[in-house]
């Protein structure tokens, strides 16, 4: 949907409000917040839920931040788990700020789902919205957001339901993203296992006590020091060839 001519997107005009230091809240231009970090910012509104509502909200311990992040749906969430999961991500914030604009009668606002940090530096802003629930308002605040961040020199994505097995694997293994998972021993010898590429549980059998060796198993393979082949199009199990990252599985 294409953005109606008289909104104002002038970089002096689009402004952010955020929450500086809570309980304070800042308004200020557009260009003048390029450089913050608002991976580090507090979220611009709560995260509520009461019984009877369409969507269950709550927080989410990051193995990223090693904070707790917020989401307001199951499918925020497993969006946030992705990005949790993926080893460019270095800093993630929920609900970071709210857009203003003019869109010819009033001023709106949105306030975009998740503000992400990349290991090389850039930012993205990202939406999380199913395809088939985007209204117009939606799709209009959609594309203000990302003419905003266009000016600002951040990516924007917008982003769905994520394919169900990758989904499915990931979380699996973020029952396992706490540190205390790892156990350097049980850890070295499941490197040393997997050098060679075989089976999951083989492996683990290989490196020790299963059920000692298992958990230290899945952190790994959510710290992606190891792979497993064909995450993206069958669920892990026992016989799932694992090796070491760099190792050519896919």
């Amino acid at each position: 949907m294409a953005v109606p001519a008289e909104v104002g997107l002038a970089g002096s005009y689009v402004e952010l409000s955020f929450v500086e230091a809570a309980p304070e809240r800042r308004r200020r231009p557009l260009l003048d917040c390029v450089t913050a970090r608002f991976e580090d910012v507090a979220p611009v509104r709560s995260f509520r839920w009461s019984r009877g509502e369409r969507h269950f909200a709550g927080w989410y311990w990051s193995a990223t931040t090693g904070q707790h992040v917020g989401f307001e749906s199951w499918l925020e969430r497993d969006r946030l788990v992705l990005m949790d999961f993926d080893p460019e991500v270095v800093g993630i914030a929920s609900q970071p700020f709210w857009l203003h604009w003019h869109d010819g009668e009033r001023e709106r606002r949105h306030a975009p789902d998740y503000f992400m940090r990349r290991a090389d530096g850039s930012a993205v802003v990202v939406d999380v919205r199913a395809d088939e629930r985007i209204e117009p308002k939606d799709a209009e605040a959609f594309e203000v957001t990302r003419l905003a961040c266009a000016q600002a020199g951040w990516d924007f994505e917008r982003v769905g339901v994520p394919e169900a097995v990758w989904l499915a694997n990931v979380r699996w293994l973020s029952r396992y993203r706490h540190p205390r998972c790892l156990h350097d021993p049980a850890a070295d010898r499941l490197r040393e296992v997997f050098a060679a590429p075989g089976p999951l549980m083989a492996g683990a059998d290989a490196a020790g006590d299963r059920l000692a060796t298992l958990p230290v198993l899945f952190h790994l393979l959510w710290l992606q020091e190891l792979t497993a082949a064909g995450m993206a199009v069958e669920l892990l199990g026992p016989r799932s060839v694992v090796g070491l990252a760099g190792g050519g599985l896919r």
